[in-house]
């Protein structure tokens, strides 16, 4: 239970930090959307690791694969906002 709790908090920080460093018009915004971006990248970076024994199973990624995780997740993100095949929650029209 507290390797995921650790998830999340680092994977919030992630996040954070992926968004600040990587701005762009198709980026996620907002409290939520970064939140869940870095979480993703921390269960990226926790899943890669794990896979390739840098972790055992009972660890979850450190602060710099999550946020290394979470970079790919907002290259993964951008790609598919770019590409139309999903919307941009950030960019709706009124």
């Amino acid at each position: 239970m507290s390797g995921i709790i650790w998830i999340i908090i680092v994977g919030f920080v992630a996040g954070m930090i992926a968004r600040w460093l990587s701005p762009g018009p198709n980026t996620p915004s907002g409290f939520i959307l970064t939140t869940v971006l870095g979480i993703a990248g921390a269960f990226l970076a926790t899943f890669i690791g794990q896979m390739i024994g840098w972790y055992r199973g009972d660890q979850g990624a450190g602060f710099i694969a999550a946020t290394l995780g979470a970079f790919a997740v907002l290259f993964i993100w951008n790609r598919l906002v770019a590409g139309g095949i999903i919307g941009d929650p950030g960019n709706r029209r009124v």
